[in-house]
């Protein structure tokens, strides 16, 4: 079994499985069933000077992600202070303290939060190009909690993340967390033509897997500009998604959608799973595999970008002749008879076959 330990500022973390800030670490309650279900740390959800007003209904899982309308804490400050990150602290692993959003707001929690937190995340939903406002906000965190506690900003996926993440490292900022989920976004019930969020605008914001994709690019391309750690987040739902994160440059990813939908035992389900893909392929230690996609490009740029067709190779073995890439295949190059065959004059290469195989039977050559 590969070794999933990771050290992260000094933090010791038995898997690089976090829960994230949302509603799967609601309470000290569900923090502590967490890392019973297996989560290697803790981040809590985020608290503000007040409870958050969240409009309802506040959550929906639909067939392009899922959607949410929730803030932050709806329970008052004091009372995570008196009862939830005691309850937390339990569990017995570092633990991430979640706050927000303004320097103002900063400035009043930070010292409330500082006798808890390992270390503590901000998140500011900030989505401009001006990285004032973000620099000033952490800041004021550092100031309030002094030189021992490592602080995360949570960053949503800006156009320009490398940019505004390398200004953040110059500033001071410990590591970084990323990405906040996507929006706003909208979606609406067919049968009364209303928006199925209980916002005033019907809006709410995207996270779960669909908005993976985006989080690997935002990883990717701030690792490449930074020399601290990120914690990436969003769309994670099983270990090759983990592991995936981690290629990308992330030293542990946290789990918010999928703990919501399947309960807290998902974190060790996700654990177990990143340790099988490793074994797999060939690795001792998740953290051979940080940053290792960045590596792998570099190694391979000189072929990258080709525009010839190469035509996926067929392991016979594993086709059970289902189908399903002959019914997506719009060149017309796949036809089944007493075995699957690929007409290389027809294929175009582009891949989707490989993907679409539920028995993993198709190949590609990446480069």
């Amino acid at each position: 079994m590969a070794k999933l330990n990771v050290n992260i500022l000094g933090m010791e973390f038995e898997n690089p499985i976090f829960t994230a800030a949302g509603p799967g670490a609601k309470d000290g309650d569900l923090c502590v069933e967490a890392v019973k279900g297996g989560a290697g740390g803790l981040i809590t959800k985020t608290i503000s000077v007040d409870p958050a007003p969240v409009p309802r209904p506040c959550m929906a899982n639909t067939n392009a992600g899922f959607l949410n309308t929730e803030l932050w804490s709806e329970l008052p400050k004091e009372q995570w202070v008196e009862k939830e990150y005691v309850r937390a602290k339990e569990a017995g692993v570092p633990m991430i303290v979640s706050m927000g959003y303004t320097k103002e707001q900063i400035a009043i929690v930070a010292p409330l939060v500082k006798p808890f937190a390992n270390a503590v995340e901000i998140s500011t939903h900030y989505v401009g190009t001006d990285v004032a406002p973000i620099v000033e906000t952490m800041k004021t965190a550092k100031k309030a909690l002094g030189d021992n506690i490592p602080v995360f900003m949570k960053m949503s996926p800006h156009t320009d993340i490398a940019q505004i993440a390398k200004a953040l490292e110059n500033a001071g900022v410990d590591g970084l967390t990323m990405i906040n989920s996507f929006g706003p976004c909208m979606a609406i019930d067919v049968n009364s033509g209303l928006p199925i969020m209980g916002s005033k605008s019907g809006y709410g914001w995207l996270s779960g897997a669909p908005i993976r994709p985006l989080a690997i690019r935002c990883i990717y391309e701030a690792a490449q500009s930074v020399n601290i750690p990120i914690i990436g987040v969003g769309g994670v739902t099983n270990g090759r998604d983990a592991a995936e994160m981690i290629m990308a440059g992330a030293a542990a990813v946290e789990v918010c959608t999928e703990a919501i939908l399947k309960g807290p035992n998902v974190y060790g389900r996700i654990a177990k799973e990143l340790s099988d893909v490793l074994d797999a392929n060939g690795y001792s230690d998740v953290n051979e595999i940080r940053g290792l996609a960045a590596k792998k490009v570099k190694e391979t740029l000189e072929n990258r970008g080709r525009l010839h067709a190469i035509a996926p190779v067929v392991n016979h073995d594993k086709c059970i002749k289902c189908g399903i890439c002959k019914t997506s295949c719009v060149y017309e190059a796949i036809a089944i008879g007493d075995k699957l065959n690929i007409d290389g004059n027809k294929c175009f290469g582009c891949g989707l076959c490989v993907t679409r195989c539920p028995k993993n039977a198709l190949s590609i050559s990446l480069v």
